[in-house]
């Protein structure tokens, strides 16, 4: 694939929206004609693709593309948020090995999704997440996505401080919640559960490892950058 010049690779760092990161690229760039191809939550981190000048026509491209995450869960508590900046509630229980690698096939494939109470998905024209802020979170529809891979990398078992955590590799396609996968994989198990860490690493053909930071950016300037981002 062909990506066009003015687009980069950027790895977001935690703390930042992805609306914070196009910010900074246009400081950087000295323009306001910047845009974003998928949304990050603020607490992940991992590759975000920025278009810049000419190139922000050809962002509905990059939209839909399969995507590649790294993540860690907690499985025997849940979070209002479905991920850290939640409150959270410890429910407790064990996670068999065997139970727990079994759980998580039945979620490979096409499967039927809710999206979290605090996500951008607009209902009757309200943004789920205003409505949840204000304690009237809103029903909505299940999606049909598509999950390739569940893969479990690591275990680490609860203790009488700690609950369960886990961190996953997960393969998918475009408008996959992974806070919804860690909220449905803990019910599914009984114990509850939620996402304390989430690195996205591929975006369709592309690589977090290309990616620039934005100090990167600041340091060797937009034009350098643009220069060096892949485009084949």
């Amino acid at each position: 694939m062909i990506i066009p010049q003015g687009m980069l690779l950027i790895d977001k760092p935690a703390g930042m929206t992805s609306h914070d990161v196009v910010d900074a690229v246009r400081r950087i760039a000295h323009t306001r004609k910047v845009g974003h191809a998928g949304t990050l939550d603020p607490f992940a981190t991992g590759l975000l693709l920025v278009a810049v000048g000419p190139a922000t026509k050809s962002i509905a491209q990059f939209v839909g593309m399969d995507k590649e995450y790294e993540a860690e869960f907690v499985l025997g508590a849940t979070s209002t948020t479905d991920d850290p900046e939640g409150e959270i509630r410890v429910q407790g229980g064990t996670v068999d090995l065997d139970a727990l690698t079994t759980a998580m096939q039945t979620f490979v494939g096409e499967i039927e999704q809710i999206p979290p109470d605090y996500s951008a998905i607009k209902i009757g024209g309200q943004k789920m997440y205003n409505a949840a802020r204000k304690g009237k979170p809103l029903d909505a529809p299940a999606r049909t996505v598509r999950i390739d891979l569940f893969e479990l990398r690591s275990m680490h078992e609860a203790t009488a401080d700690t609950p369960c955590t886990i961190s996953v590799r997960i393969v998918c396609g475009s408008g996959t919640y992974i806070r919804a996968l860690a909220r449905d994989l803990g019910a599914k198990l009984g114990v509850g559960g939620y996402v304390t860490k989430l690195r996205r690493t591929v975006i369709g053909p592309f690589n977090v490892t290309e990616a620039k930071t934005l100090e990167d950016l600041q340091k060797i300037g937009i034009s350098v950058a643009l220069a060096e981002t892949p485009h084949s």
